[in-house]
């Protein structure tokens, strides 16, 4: 019998450091490390067995020993070979010239079976040479499900040969005339399959569905609308080998009772079972194959399958404090899989038109957040679930800090290596230290100024820096926090905690950064007060301002003036795209920074938490600085 390894970790980690290895993404479930090298054209043989010993879950497990002999996978599946050939990738390493591999020993396999995201092809088309080169960018680390929302309201991406019409430019209010032809889409699951990832297309049904009433003039819960839905559903089933159609049923008011009972139970005449959302039609087991679980109230059912997708809407994300908190977060709370909880998939929806693929990816985090999900998905465990101190890099968390340090030094070495020259809108936050006071109250006025605007220039160091403050009778102190980005209340408000346990409107914020430079340079900042949701019709700045909040900054006394934002536009509306709202589709604001410490500073105000110029009121900052 093989020997089991059972190196930790952390273990791990420093063996691959020591060896000059780079750095494992997925970070394999066991393994060791010599430190000694063979050459990389070592003879490799691979094998199937019936067996990985040591592995909780055998379907995609497999088994790599390089020895000075050669290299030998065992796999249980062909799928097993596949993920072990790109751990085999990224264990090549260049010295002088020369490819090697290092003798060593793993013993690998994934904690969740369903690994994937979720683009929404039917608001925001995105072309197929992206799609693809996505999907076989992700399969190198193991990203194995790609969920393909293909309808909405704006649009009907998928050719119908039986009902062209769908497809008119007439039909469509976005991108119109763009749609994938059924020989494109019967492509792409060829592809998919060579890259060992399941493609989930998905006809959302009966809700979402504007461009089907458009197009035929009623909807799809009518007798005549039914008939041709069952139409459209033969005709994708005959054309895509998959194994699973997702059906949608979220967000719609049900008129037909016997609607989505007949439309489950056609689909799974044509050989496919059938996924859906959850809240969506109600099920119980045996009436459906698998739910996707959405928004908090999405609640797993014993013996359905569940993908949790409740907190994973990329699009209300921010670069950075949520990339602590998915990091550090379970799958649905659970370390593994179970035949009830299959994965978890991460959505990039676009209510917001979106006419630039480049900015989508930017604005999303994509790469980041996919290769963060690769790490928690396949590995298993995490902290928390968007609760407790998980959200937040809290210095008082030491354990939990050097954990993400280290998937984050990992993280990095693929932004600069394997993904180089693609989006990816990220940098080191694991050493970047804030100080934030507690919040003053500003009764309503924005504008109101409080002491520490009275300590705006760099003086002293950060030990010497006031820490606590008087106003009115009351002590304020400040609390240390790390990462670019910081929520002080978050998106979905008390729902996942961050910095204040009960944030107050009418309140005001300051955070505190110093910047150590060894000489006089000019430094690049990346800075916003407020994260544009990718999904919200939210109003620009007015002109002058950084928010609807009143936000200001300073650097070492001097006020950093915010952009001239492109739009303009005073009426709220999903139709005109995200210009240079965010911070990362805009050059950085060029700040100068004297010799020694430098001292940045960010007052935060806050009004009402709910606002008419934006639906969300997002109580945050980010503020990323490059160094030349």
């Amino acid at each position: 019998m093989k020997r089991i390894l059972t190196t930790l970790l952390i273990v791990t980690f420093c063996c691959l450091a020591h060896a000059s290895i780079p750095p494992l993404l997925p970070m394999p479930q066991k393994s060791a490390f010599t430190g000694k090298y063979v050459k990389a054209d070592m003879p490799v043989n691979e094998k199937i067995v019936s067996h990985i010993d040591g592995a909780i879950f055998q379907d995609e497990a497999y088994h790599i020993h390089i020895t000075s002999k050669g290299v030998n996978i065992e796999a249980t599946t062909q799928c097993g070979l596949y993920w072990a050939r790109q751990t085999m990738a990224q264990l090549k390493t260049d010295k002088k010239g020369k490819q090697l591999l290092p003798l060593c020993e793993i013993t690998d396999w994934p904690a969740f079976r369903i690994r994937g995201y979720m683009h929404d092809i039917g608001r925001s088309y995105i072309p197929m040479d992206e799609l693809k080169a996505e999907i076989a960018m992700l399969s190198r680390f193991k990203i194995n499900t790609f969920h393909w929302h293909l309808t909405e309201n704006q649009a009907w991406r998928l050719e119908s040969k039986l009902y062209p019409q769908l497809n008119a430019p007439a039909n469509m209010e976005r991108s119109k005339g763009k749609f994938y032809t059924l020989a494109e889409a019967r492509d792409l699951v060829e592809f998919c399959r060579q890259h060992h990832v399941l493609l989930i297309p998905e006809i959302d049904m009966p809700g979402h569905s504007a461009a089907f009433e458009r197009t035929f003039g009623f909807g799809m819960q009518t007798a005549e609308g039914t008939r041709i839905m069952k139409d459209i559903i033969a005709e994708v089933c005959d054309a895509l080998d998959v194994p699973y159609l997702h059906i949608g049923t979220d967000e719609v008011q049900f008129t037909n009772p016997q609607f989505v009972p007949e439309m489950v139970a056609f689909v799974r005449s044509k050989g496919k079972k059938v996924i859906s959302w959850n809240p969506g039609w109600n099920y119980k087991k045996g009436e459906i194959d698998m739910t996707q679980l959405w928004s908090y109230r999405g609640k797993a059912q014993p013996g359905i399958p569940a993908i949790d997708c409740r907190f994973h809407y990329a699009n209300h994300f921010d670069n950075y404090a949520d990339l602590v908190a998915l990091f550090n977060s379970r799958i649905y709370n659970q370390p593994m899989g179970s035949d009830d909880l299959a994965g978890c998939i991460i959505a990039f929806w676009n209510d917001r038109y979106i006419d630039n693929t480049r900015q989508l990816l930017d604005e999303n985090n994509f790469y980041p957040y996919m290769l963060t999900l690769a790490e928690r998905a396949w590995r298993g465990g995490g902290r928390g679930y968007f609760n407790g101190k998980t959200t937040l890099l809290w210095n008082d968390e030491p354990e939990q800090k050097a954990e993400f340090a280290e998937f984050e030094n990992r993280m990095l070495w693929h932004k600069q290596h394997t993904l180089k020259g693609q989006p990816f809108a990220y940098e080191r936050q694991a050493d970047v230290e804030w100080r934030i006071t507690d919040a003053f109250p500003n009764d309503g006025n924005l504008q109101m100024s409080f002491p520490p605007e009275e300590h705006l220039a760099a003086v002293g160091t950060p030990a010497t820096d006031v820490k606590s403050y008087e106003y009115n009778g009351n002590t304020y102190n400040s609390r240390t926090i790390t990462g670019n980005g910081i929520y002080l209340r978050h998106v979905w408000g008390t729902l996942v905690p961050e910095f204040y346990k009960a944030p107050k409107e009418n309140s005001t914020a300051y955070a505190t950064r110093w910047i150590y430079s060894k000489k006089p340079c000019t430094a690049h900042l990346y800075l916003e007060t407020y994260n544009y949701s990718r999904s919200e019709s939210d109003l620009p700045p007015r002109a002058g301002t950084w928010d609807y909040k009143g936000s200001r900054a300073w650097i070492n006394g001097n006020e950093i003036m915010p952009p001239v934002w492109t739009n303009t536009h005073t009426e709220r509306t999903n139709e005109l795209p995200l210009r240079n709202e965010n911070c990362v589709s805009r050059p950085p604001v060029d700040i100068r920074l004297n010799k020694g410490w430098n001292k940045l500073v960010l007052k935060l105000p806050v009004g009402k938490f709910q606002a008419k110029e934006t639906r969300l009121v997002k109580w945050m900052f980010s503020a990323t600085v490059v160094m030349p």
